[in-house]
């Protein structure tokens, strides 16, 4: 498994996408880099309750390695800047 760091919601100007995150994975930094298209990613809740939130990785974000997740429900704003399992 490789660890992942969520850096924001996708976005726009005005809008925010809940279900939608962007994640960089450390040593991605270029766009063809990014082979992880498809797979699954897992957030743990902090409350150490076991629950999490799933999602899979679903285009790259930019020119940077960056990627972007879609998830089954929405994140909470807490999630960002936490690690995320890349399966």
């Amino acid at each position: 498994m490789v660890q992942a760091l969520i850096t924001n919601f996708r976005r726009g100007k005005t809008t925010q996408q809940e279900r939608q995150m962007i994640i960089k994975i450390p040593g991605v930094d270029k766009k063809k880099a990014a082979t992880y298209l498809g797979k699954k990613v897992t957030w743990k809740t902090p409350g150490g309750k076991d629950k999490s939130i799933n999602g899979h990785i679903s285009r790259v974000h930019g020119n940077n390695g960056a990627m972007s997740v879609i998830f089954e429900r929405g994140m909470p704003g807490q999630a960002i800047g936490t690690i995320v399992e890349v399966q």
